[in-house]
């Protein structure tokens, strides 16, 4: 084998992961969060489509609430990424 070949098995073989562990509990942490305002966004089924009802569709849960939770997510996933992993 050449020089070039054992360098490359090297560095295939001598990588680290892109996030540590911690990261990616946070990551799914904010995946949690993300699908629960998902979860509070669903509803509003009714058996007759020429009955609307706008308490239901316009609820304080699904306009204010469930795109908080959502954000809320979102920005935790953000920090997970951008998180620097504490040295050991």
């Amino acid at each position: 084998m050449s020089k070039e070949t054992k360098q490359i098995e090297k560095t295939v073989t001598d990588s680290n992961p892109v996030f540590a562990k911690d990261n990616y509990k946070i990551m799914i942490a904010g995946l949690v969060i993300t699908v629960i305002g998902f979860l509070l966004m669903m509803g509003g089924y009714t058996d007759d489509p020429n009955h609307f009802k706008p308490e239901e569709v316009y609820s304080f849960r699904r306009i204010t609430v469930a795109p908080t939770v959502i954000v809320l997510g979102l920005l935790v996933e953000i920090y997970a990424i951008m998180r620097k992993p504490k040295k050991a």
